[in-house]
């Protein structure tokens, strides 16, 4: 069974695991380069008469794979013995395979690279000259055994490039992640004249991920989402280059979103208070991180990694390895928030993020929202929670698409109705229908909060929508719903994203 790393140290060695085509040998390259360790394909311990059945067309056996398997263990035991660090790939399709290559090896990561059969199959098309053909694929698929919790595997989609891929095992691996990366330098939005010093900026250094005819900013303050946009069209409203970030807008609310009524709550049989950041209504709000410069781990041309510690505080005395990466991709942006207790005791845990979505209108009175939501969380005049209720006949019933009107939105939805996929998806439609933007909801999210900055400085109001997504709703430190428990060595993940459509 794979075992965890240390805290706070890397790993002896990766194992790379995944059926042909996933791209185990790329993948597993370029994160050896990163690390400056060592690396060894697993193919390489093939006999002649395993690769000849494979190119045959002939699916191994398990007698066929037993000294290859040995073989593997054996090269691993002397990289180990030797102090050496290193990256491995192998297909290992079975729990007893990666039982036999990660039994008696602590220190051993597991990472899984996971991808559709359509996309595996598309690549294995591709390949000229390997031993392993096409055909034999779906046997592969028959006999796979996904790693399971236990196995404490990262899990990694194939459908990136491959150093978007590497990008995000860096961000999950534990240990200090910067050890044989390339520095994550950051972008400037606006170049300086010649000899004349470059401006502060309000919100720290800056980086932009570009693909095809999208592009989005991503700043060091808070690691907010400054700005998205496909064929110069921004689809979120904002804050501009050398501006301050006001309103929330596209900050990670960590280690709680929303607001905690008086800044009070018990967990684990203490009293704590948090400071109170929403000073007019009694409120702690939005987390410990918003104001935090986060630190630049990973970076490619599509994507960007940026981490922080939350270390213990009045309030909140936990301490909170926190990640986030944004990646550019085929269907717009994606967001995934991975948060890790690395403390000696459980810790009270929520997430949430705050952009703004802009389909191009003055004011989002004309836009058209639709927002798959069977129940809305009243709220007092502080913000906070007196029960839910359903949406049913009542003006927040936007599952069926319509203008936003007048209406005043600061309101949390519970009860989402997802796709097959998982996911829920708020749709910002521009009032033509022609064109607009999806903000889906995934893992780890369990309410939304919509809000149409009607509280705002009068040149901020309505401007924008507010999708909040969130993993617990608000007040969760004070009532315990949805609240996240963190136990040492675990971790939450939040993803949601942006799918825009009619941009082309």
């Amino acid at each position: 069974m794979a075992r965890e790393a240390a805290s706070g140290e890397l790993p002896r060695m990766v194992l790379v695991v995944g059926v042909a085509g996933s791209g185990k040998s790329t993948v597993g390259r370029l994160l050896a380069e990163r690390l400056g360790w060592a690396y060894q394909d697993a193919d390489a311990f093939h006999s002649e008469a395993n690769r000849a059945r494979m190119a045959a067309g002939q699916a191994l056996t398990d007698g066929d794979r037993g000294p290859w398997l040995a073989a593997i263990g054996e090269w691993m035991d002397r990289l180990i013995a030797a102090g050496r660090q290193a990256v491995v790939t192998c297909s290992a399709l079975k729990r007893e395979y990666r039982d036999e290559l990660l039994a008696g090896r602590p220190g051993v990561l597991l990472v899984y690279l996971h991808g559709s059969r359509e996309l595996l199959r598309s690549r294995l098309d591709a390949r000229d000259g390997h031993f392993f053909p096409a055909d034999l694929l779906d046997s592969q698929l028959a006999v796979l055994q996904e790693p399971e919790p236990d196995e404490h595997p990262l899990v990694v989609e194939i459908d990136q490039p491959p150093e978007a891929a590497v990008a995000a095992v860096l961000s999950l691996m534990p240990g200090e992640l910067a050890v044989g990366a390339p520095p994550a330098g950051p972008d400037t939005d606006r170049a300086a004249p010649d000899g004349a010093p470059a401006s502060p900026s309000l919100t720290g250094a800056s980086w932009r991920l570009v693909r095809g005819n999208q592009s989005a900013v991503v700043v060091q303050l808070g690691g907010a989402l400054r700005d998205y946009a496909v064929n110069g069209r921004r689809l979120l409203d904002g804050f501009s280059a050398g501006s301050a970030v006001t309103g929330g807008r596209g900050q990670l609310l960590v280690p709680w979103p929303n607001r905690v009524g008086d800044g009070r709550y018990r967990f684990d049989g203490r009293s704590l208070q948090l400071p109170l950041s929403e000073v007019e209504k009694g409120n702690a709000i939005h987390g410990l991180l918003r104001w935090v410069l986060w630190q630049p781990l990973v970076r490619t041309e599509d994507s960007v990694i940026l981490g922080t510690t939350l270390c213990p505080q009045p309030g909140y005395p936990f301490l909170l390895d926190v990640r986030v990466q944004y990646r550019l991709g085929p269907d717009g942006l994606s967001t995934a928030v991975h948060a890790t207790n690395t403390g000696t005791g459980p810790a009270p845990y929520g997430a949430g993020q705050h952009p703004y979505l802009t389909v191009g209108t003055e004011l989002v009175d004309s836009a058209v929202l639709t927002v798959p939501a069977r129940y809305l969380l009243r709220t007092d005049n502080r913000g906070l929670p007196i029960g839910r209720e359903p949406v049913d006949g009542t003006p927040y019933d936007f599952r069926t698409a319509r203008p936003i009107g007048d209406l005043r939105l600061d309101t949390a939805f519970t009860g989402l109705d997802r796709a097959p996929d998982g996911r829920a998806t708020v749709r910002l439609a521009h009032p033509s229908g022609q064109r607009g933007v999806d903000l889906w909801l995934g893992e780890g999210t369990r309410c939304v909060q919509l809000y149409t900055g009607d509280t705002l400085p009068e040149p901020e109001r309505r401007r924008g929508v507010a999708v909040e997504a969130m993993s617990c709703p608000p007040d969760a430190f004070h009532s315990g719903t949805d609240l996240t428990v963190l136990q040492p060595g675990a971790t939450h993940v939040l993803r949601w994203g942006l799918s825009p459509w009619g941009y082309a």
